[in-house]
């Protein structure tokens, strides 16, 4: 035994298998049963919007929870299928198959099997900033977007009809050639369904006024699904809906996943490698933020490069056994926090709670009609339509909005992998313009004190003989050039200056090309007869400097403070205290 858990030291788990008490597995067992039931429904659905068959959803639900619970940090995630990691692998593999149903099969799972290892990849690099090129607005932007179009995808299903489209002007055209085709007895049991959805969500905020248990109170206010789920099989089942037209699940293959990597030519694999990197980084962001809030209101530490590798086994058991790709799950993972989950052993038991499910009880789901699993979809999605942030964002930087409508419009009008491009690319170019043009600011000392603050912005002194110049930006090749320019005519601008004082508080970096402007502005400086010095630079900064020539040439000081450089030039000396 103490070699086994020797050899298991490795595994992020053994941190909480080594002090697991009997409280922690009640805690647990009990949310994996809550959670167990509401996933059944959720992955079930999410396989239809996949375009993936009913089982495959249940398959995502298994060994990557498993493998998460080994490998993640966080206590209460819930990954499993989710709402818009499906989206990603239909648009790319719908693009890719041409109409092929067995290649479209293939080629999600592929996408699945292929963001898991770009996960792990991630994490033995420890690339996790990698996601940092998804800014807040075009997360947004693109998650509004899908939704928007997973909710649209989702209409024929309720209505009964065929249509099809990779974007909204396709789905819409589609759409309302077939309106006057519409099935009436499906679009009545997807009435019944959005309402059996919306009750429990109505009730969600007396509930959790009552006197009921916090666990108890959360289920039922999520258990919509559960509902819906169980009152149209029923009625499907009894009256043999099926038999009037009504499109139903039909026959789910019952055992467990045959392990297998997907077949197929090398060029239909590279074809996924784009679209593949973009669902690693979206269902990271996705389930890395929704960790580390929960984790923020446990007192709990999440380890992202850790996460980057339990979400990438994940994935990767995902695709090995024949299914789509995973994330965290907003709606999931609040129940079974609320549920009282201690640890990652809920993941576990919820796994090995869907894999009885696939055994054993398949059968029970023959009659749900397909229109149900629709309706769970756009209620579960539709919240996420925030285009009320774009009015918001308009009012703080218009640069963002702009951002955030490039990216809906590009998911919107071309397909969810381009929106995604636009708005990675534009969030990009919009950082090196704004760093491009960095805020610069003449400093003078504010009376009485031996702070220097921006001489337009507060009654400041300033010295003839000394211009005091302040970046709040590091420096880099996109705004060195123009800083040397910009520091030597104004230090030109002024004939009595004799000495440029560069205030480096606000800089945290300088790479190469920035050196060597400073070392052609002191040149340039020099040979005008102006001495060019440092001050308030930063340690990190300062290591790299002695690293460069730029010291040894300087024809001026480098300086602790502000303070001390104009003190010690004969500028205005003032006391603290006048």
């Amino acid at each position: 035994m103490p070699r086994a858990f020797r050899l298991l030291r490795w595994l992020p788990a053994s941190d909480w298998l080594a002090r697991y008490t009997r409280a922690d597995a009640a805690g647990d067992g009990l949310a994996a049963v809550i959670v167990t039931i509401l996933l059944v429904p959720q992955g079930l659905a999410y396989a239809l919007l996949a375009g993936m068959p009913p089982e495959t959803g249940l398959y995502a639900s298994m060994l990557p929870l498993i493998l998460y619970g080994l490998f993640g940090t966080s206590s209460s995630l819930s990954v499993g299928p989710a709402p818009l990691t499906p989206l990603i692998p239909a648009s790319a593999a719908g693009a890719l198959a041409q109409g092929d149903p067995q290649l479209f099969i293939q080629a999600a799972i592929g996408m699945g099997l292929l963001s898991g290892v770009f996960l792990v990849a991630m994490a033995v690099l420890r690339l996790g900033w990698l996601t940092n090129l998804l800014s807040h607005p075009v997360i947004i932007g693109f998650v509004s977007g899908c939704a928007i179009l997973i909710a649209g995808s989702q209409l024929k299903h309720l209505l009964g009809i065929e249509a099809d489209g990779e974007n909204v002007l396709q789905l819409g055209r589609s759409l309302l050639a077939q309106l006057s085709h519409s099935h009436w007895l499906t679009v009545g049991i997807s009435a019944i369904a959005i309402v059996c959805l919306l009750i429990p969500k109505q009730l969600a905020g007396p509930l959790k006024r009552s006197p009921l248990p916090g666990w108890l109170s959360a289920f039922l206010g999520k258990s919509g699904p559960i509902l819906a789920v169980l009152i149209t099989t029923v009625l499907a089942f009894f009256f043999q809906l099926d038999q009037r037209g009504l499109a139903i699940v039909g026959d789910i293959p019952s055992g467990l996943p045959h392990l297998a990597a997907p077949q197929m030519d090398w060029a239909h694999w590279k074809n996924l490698i784009t679209p593949a990197l973009l669902l690693a980084l979206i269902g990271f962001v996705e389930s890395i933020s929704l960790a580390q809030a929960l984790a923020a209101r446990r007192r709990e530490r999440i380890s992202p490069n850790r996460e980057l590798m339990g979400l990438g086994l994940a994935n990767l058991a995902s695709g090995l056994s024949g299914s789509f790709a995973v994330t965290g799950s907003f709606s999931r993972t609040t129940v079974s926090f609320d549920a009282g989950a201690r640890t990652p052993m809920t993941g576990l038991l919820t796994g090995i709670g869907i894999a009885l499910v696939a055994l054993f009880f398949t059968g029970l789901f023959h009659a749900l009609p397909l229109a149900t699993l629709a309706a769970i979809i756009v209620v579960g999605i539709v919240p996420l339509i925030e285009l009320g942030e774009i009015r918001h964002l308009w009012q703080y930087s218009r640069p963002d909005s702009i951002a955030m409508l490039a990216t809906l419009l590009g998911v919107l009008l071309i397909n969810v992998q381009t929106g995604l491009l636009i708005g990675v690319g534009l969030s990009v170019a919009l950082f090196l313009w704004r760093t491009s043009q960095p805020h610069v600011a003449e400093v003078g000392q504010v009376p009485g004190t031996q702070h220097f603050r921006n001489i337009d912005r507060h009654e400041a002194i300033v010295s003839d003989q000394i211009l005091s110049i302040r970046v709040d930006e590091s420096l880099y090749f996109g705004n060195a050039r123009p800083l040397e320019d910009l520091l030597y005519d104004r230090a030109m601008a002024r004939p009595g200056v004799d000495h440029v004082v560069l205030m480096c508080s606000a800089i945290n970096h300088l790479d190469a090309s920035a050196v060597e402007s400073l070392e052609s502005l002191n040149q340039r400086l020099k040979d005008a007869g102006v001495s060019l010095h440092l001050s308030e630079v930063k340690g990190p900064v300062m290591d790299r400097l002695k690293k460069t020539d730029l010291l040894s040439v300087l024809t001026g000081q480098v300086f602790l403070s502000q303070y001390q450089a104009v003190e010690s030039l004969g500028g205005v000396r003032l006391t603290p205290d006048r």
